[in-house]
C-alpha cells in the first residue's frame, strides 16, 4: 500500500519520513512519491525514533534517528526520507 504519516517529531530528525525539516504534521500526509522506489509496502513497523517499512520485493526500508546503526545502514546518520537497507538486498 501507500505510506503515510502524521505528529511531531521535532526531537526525532526524519520520523515521519517526508524529508529534511518536515518536523510536524498535523493531519495524515502520504509520504513523497515514491518512498519505497516502485515497491508497495506490505508491513511498517513505527517506534519511537524510527520507522521500518517491507516491500512487496522483499526490500526492508528505514527512516527517522539512526544513533548506534538502529536504521542499519551501517553509520548513525538520520534519514529523512525511506532509504532501502542494502544489507538486506536479495534476502527474503
Amino acid at each position: 500500500g501507500r505510506l503515510s504519516s502524521c505528529g511531531n517529531a521535532n526531537s526525532n530528525p526524519g520520523l515521519l519520513g517526508h524529508g529534511e525539516g518536515v518536523t510536524r504534521l498535523n493531519t495524515t500526509t502520504l509520504l513523497p512519491s515514491p518512498p519505497l522506489g516502485d515497491e508497495r509496502a506490505v508491513s511498517v513497523s513505527a517506534g519511537c525514533g524510527h520507522s521500518l517499512a517491507l516491500a512487496a520485493d522483499g526490500s526492508v526500508w528505514s527512516w527517522g534517528a539512526g544513533e548506534r546503526g538502529l536504521l542499519g545502514h551501517g553509520d548513525d546518520q538520520a534519514q529523512w526520507q525511506p532509504k532501502k537497507i542494502e544489507a538486506f538486498a536479495g534476502r527474503r
